[in-house]
């Protein structure tokens, strides 16, 4: 996939060279979509930097009784996987056990995924930090999700603190947070971006050569 912004194409490795999920988050306010991040706090747990990739959605659902077939759809997402896929696990924010861990995340980095956004628990972290595969989600849990949880379907919108995640949407999660971006703005989100982070280092410059915060607004509209 790529962008033309600025008369140059653009791709994904030139996005995480230097998006974050507030500057995305800016754009999206810009094009009128305020509020596309989560009321959640997603906590980078295996690797630092930025995440930014394609979503490939899980519906995940608690269960409290012997699962007749267990792992079945969430292996056949994993399978499912291609080239710049990010997993959305959306579990309602359920801790009730570690939904994703070391071998899920090695056969879906071999199918080309490049991270994981869990809207619940994780386990195996060490693991996962050897990896350097990026995990996302709101704390750990030792438990299988085995008669725990399990995966009712995939490919669908799917919804995590109140924001929706569709098969495809451009997601961007860093320390700050997780920001998805819907297709129908894509286009329009992915230039703004692009023309705000090198504006803002134009700014950085500026200041650091003695400028006042206050004269850098004035000049380029950026803060």
């Amino acid at each position: 996939m790529a962008w033309k912004v600025a008369d140059r194409e653009i791709t994904l490795v030139d996005l995480r060279a230097c998006f974050t999920s507030a500057v995305v988050s800016d754009a999206l306010d810009s094009v009128g979509c305020k509020n596309q991040s989560p009321r959640l706090q997603f906590r980078p747990l295996t690797s630092a930097g930025v995440l930014i990739g394609r979503c490939r959605t899980t519906l995940w659902g608690d269960m409290a009784h012997p699962d007749p077939k267990p792992y079945a759809l969430e292996l056949k997402a994993v399978d499912a996987c291609k080239a710049n896929d990010v997993l959305i696990c959306a579990a309602g924010g359920s801790m009730r056990s570690g939904i994703w861990g070391e071998l899920l995340s090695t056969a879906a980095r071999n199918q080309g995924c490049v991270g994981v956004v869990v809207d619940g628990a994780v386990r195996d972290v060490d693991r996962m930090c050897q990896m350097a595969f990026p995990a996302f989600a709101l704390g750990t849990c030792v438990y299988d999700s085995k008669d725990r949880q399990r995966v009712v379907d995939i490919d669908v919108p799917v919804e995590m603190g109140g924001v929706i995640f569709s098969p495809g949407d451009l997601v961007v999660a860093d320390e700050d947070g997780v920001v998805v971006v819907p297709q129908r703005v894509e286009a329009e989100v992915v230039r703004l971006a692009w023309e705000k982070v090198h504006a803002e280092n134009e700014v950085r410059d500026a200041i650091a050569r003695g400028m006042l915060a206050t004269q850098a607004f004035e000049k380029y509209g950026v803060l």
